[in-house]
């Protein structure tokens, strides 16, 4: 049974930042709007105002005299506490609260509203209904008053020093994590390597084998521009280098450089242009021809776009394509973030970042934890600030709150993606200098998507094989979220996964005879690159050659920009 704190930690982790072309374009302006459009609402719509208020008064003075027989959802951890079901005082308050949450969620849905505009309206009136729940405030939670009086009131006094901390050095946001047991190149991102070559933009690192025989064909993993590489090498036991290392393989992995307010004109063209100086030392250093390439969440993107440059100018280095919880053509209805994103928001945060030079890692950071804000924010007001404990010391939320920054060019570049579609239009649009066509990209690959994944959705990853001029691509469905659908090491007894070696024209015709599989995928990723990396040679005995000397060790340095 997993303790509060760990129940805390896993939720947060399924809910990590990460960007797809629509992400960028979050405006809380818009939002501001739409409080606004739904105060007017209750003069332009009286009768439904008027109704609701009377199903609220109604309902209210029928719990105040003990008659309501209304529950909270079992699933629903703000009301495990006990004294939510027997004392009369908090039983009423629970069900006054959700009664009316539910109330107003109905007078949202019967307001006469554009698509759009029906869709920010719930959102916003989610965000204040669940700022309203009564676990939030100290006298409304039995679980944090019961805390303060076990401990003589010093839970309350260490919620008070939290609170200070945030408010002076995390930007008044709640933490999510105990980041003093953590320390990148010491307890994370320990994998032996070294930087064998690197830019302005990146460093690319080679991991010194652990096995006598290595496949010679290897593997470059691009991660997101948004997120520090080490999530795929946290720990030894979660590490995907140290996986791809004991089955024989070569991997190399891009560290991206945080960029600053210099960097601002960095875009895309710059960062598939660096892939591909990176792609050509990996072929000199290893003496393949080819190689295998990976990316995850908005690297998949950058990983696409360096697929389909290299096709158009019939380059064929790419022997075979990974892509990992990625969504190559974002649609609107993918998401909640989706629905609530219009072409003026994507126009207006393209503005801001342009004015600034970069999108802030942090701010896309609190964009996200307000786009989930009871796993994301009342959770660790309750935990820190109410009950007085110290956020859990988790490895994946550090890593999350690691954050970088991206360069307003780049952002520029992700909106058109998400604007334009050009994957969608092959050989119609231009990016990166040449016209988008995915379907010249005939090289086999395999696509893997997160079953509980809110922020890149399985079934838009889905869309991904369609795409590619691909005849053999294999798609896998994670049982997880986001980043925990990668994570995803054998020997988690929870773990599962959906196969189906038919790509089906839609995604519920694939999951409809789609079989389930206990454990990890990574067995079955990593059988599929053995058998597209090449025979077995002999292991190098170093990293780098001649050409190409070890410049310094893994992690690098990149990874502690902040």
């Amino acid at each position: 049974m997993p303790t509060p704190q760990e129940e805390i930690a896993r939720n947060a982790a399924e809910s990590t930042t990460a960007l797809n072309p629509l992400t960028g374009g979050f405006n809380r302006q818009e939002l501001l709007g739409a409080v606004a459009m739904m105060l007017r609402s209750t003069m332009t719509n009286p009768v439904t105002t008027a109704k609701t208020a009377g199903k609220i008064t109604a309902e209210n003075a029928k719990i105040l005299m003990g008659k309501s027989e209304r529950k909270s959802d079992r699933k629903d951890r703000r009301f495990q506490d006990p004294a939510w079901e027997h004392n009369p005082f908090y039983k009423r308050g629970m069900q006054a609260y959700l009664a009316t949450q539910e109330h107003l969620n109905d007078w949202v849905g019967e307001l006469k509203m554009t698509e759009l505009e029906h869709a920010r309206a719930k959102f916003v009136m989610g965000m204040i209904t669940d700022a309203l729940a009564p676990t939030n405030t100290l006298l409304g939670n039995p679980a944090a008053t019961k805390r303060v009086v076990d401990s003589g009131g010093l839970s309350l006094l260490k919620g008070m020093q939290h609170l200070y901390t945030d408010l002076t050095k995390n930007g008044g946001m709640p933490s999510q994590v105990d980041k003093r047991p953590f320390k990148v190149g010491e307890n994370l991102a320990t994998s032996k390597g070294s930087i064998v070559w690197k830019n302005e933009m990146l460093e690319l690192i080679q991991y010194a084998p652990t096995t006598e025989k290595v496949h010679k064909t290897p593997i470059l993993i691009i991660p997101p521009q948004i997120n520090k590489f080490y999530a795929n090498d946290l720990t030894p036991m979660t590490s995907i280098v140290q996986f791809l290392l004991a089955m024989e393989l070569q991997p190399f992995i891009v560290s991206w450089r945080n960029p600053t307010k210099k960097h601002a004109h960095w875009g895309l063209s710059d960062y598939v242009d660096s892939l591909v100086q990176a792609s050509e030392v990996i072929r000199k250093i290893t003496k393949s021809p080819k190689i295998n390439v990976g990316g995850a969440c908005s690297g998949g993107i950058t990983t696409a776009t360096f697929a389909s440059l290299l096709a158009a100018a019939d380059d064929k280095r790419i022997n075979a394509l990974t892509f990992m919880v990625c969504v190559l053509n974002p649609q609107r209805d993918d998401s909640d973030l989706g629905q609530i994103v219009s072409d003026g928001s994507l126009e207006i945060a393209r503005k801001y970042s342009k004015r600034k030079g970069i999108l802030k890692g942090e701010d896309l950071a609190r964009m996200f934890a307000w786009m989930r804000p009871n796993d994301l924010i009342w959770n660790y007001v309750v935990n820190n600030y109410l009950m007085g404990e110290d956020p859990p010391p988790y490895n994946v939320l550090f890593w999350n709150n690691d954050t970088t920054n991206l360069p307003a060019q780049l952002h520029s570049d992700y909106l058109d993606l998400g604007l334009t579609q050009p994957f969608d239009h092959p050989g119609e649009i231009d990016v990166a200098g040449h016209k988008a066509d995915l379907s010249k990209v005939k090289c086999d690959a395999f696509v893997v998507a997160g079953l509980t994944d809110h922020i890149t959705p399985w079934k838009a990853c889905y869309r991904t094989p369609a795409l590619l001029g691909s005849e053999n691509v294999e798609f896998v469905l994670s049982s997880s979220g986001h980043l925990q659908s990668l994570i995803n090491p054998p020997g988690n007894p929870k773990a599962k996964y959906f196969r189906n070696a038919e790509i089906k024209p839609t995604a519920d015709e694939w999951a409809a005879t789609a079989e389930e599989h206990a454990g990890s995928w990574w067995p079955l990723w990593g059988t599929w690159l053995k058998e597209r990396s090449g025979a077995l040679k002999t292991a190098p005995k170093a990293c780098g050659n001649e050409a190409f000397p070890p410049l310094y060790a893994a992690p690098g340095k990149y990874v502690f920009d902040e």
